[in-house]
């Protein structure tokens, strides 16, 4: 991959992530489901403390994003509509993700419209709160600074690596537009770009191969490797 810009974040590896859910899975349940829905879906550190029971859906594996929760002040917290008109849409969910909404939800106070997440007191949590716990679980597990939003980034780049498209990429991240998302990951589209290079150089070398075994051989329907995927035993 590139070298980034100076000012931009390095978001962690996808060993890291996991070595952080697992430590927080250890010394804080409550939170590693949060972060676990956070990685999983890329959902701003907001959209995720303002979801609402209402809003879950794990039978049909979805959620709908209806709220931002945000502290006026530092302060008295309040629901939001969500950043963008785009934002205000719905989520799908992996089993993973899933599995710590369910985990969740159990956890949390049984009201009508009672967050996903809260605190003891059966109260939302507070973004500050959040971020200072988010910190000292980092620092625990020994992990380079990164910031609660960058894990939005960090479901973009895990998405990037497995060869999803922009366009989905886009969508499942609720940008306003795609030219949002290619503007922002555009340091790693390198990587996307240079794999379907690569992959156009080894069709052209496979089928010349074949030519000169067999002329007649047909030059299509040629299997090929993803080359963003390691085939090392």
């Amino acid at each position: 991959m590139r070298r980034p810009r100076p000012d931009e974040r390095v978001p962690w590896s996808a060993e890291q992530a996991v070595a952080f859910l697992s430590h927080c899975r250890n010394v804080d349940p409550a939170f590693a489901d949060l972060f676990e829905v956070i990685i999983g879906t890329g959902l701003r550190k907001g959209e995720a403390l303002g979801l609402q029971r209402p809003c879950v859906r794990l039978d049909d594996r979805v959620m709908y994003i209806r709220h931002t929760l945000s502290a006026v002040d530092n302060h008295e917290l309040v629901l939001t509509p969500p950043k963008t008109r785009k934002s205000r849409n719905w989520v799908p969910l992996s089993e993973r993700v899933a599995a710590a909404l369910q985990r969740a939800t159990a956890r949390s106070t049984a009201t009508i419209n009672g967050h996903v997440f809260q605190g003891p007191d059966g109260q939302p949590l507070h973004p500050a709160a959040v971020r200072r716990r988010f910190h000292e679980l980092r620092e625990q597990a020994a992990l380079p600074h990164v910031t609660i939003h960058d894990l939005r980034h960090l479901a973009a780049t895990l998405a990037l690596e497995g060869n999803v498209s922009m366009a989905v990429i886009s969508k499942t991240l609720r940008h306003s537009t795609l030219s949002t998302t290619a503007n922002i990951y555009s340091h790693l589209t390198w990587d996307v770009a240079r794999a379907a290079v690569n992959t156009i150089e080894a069709r052209l070398h496979l089928v010349q191969a074949r030519t000169r075994h067999d002329p007649d051989a047909p030059a299509h329907d040629v299997g090929l490797p993803n080359p963003l995927v390691s085939h090392a035993s």
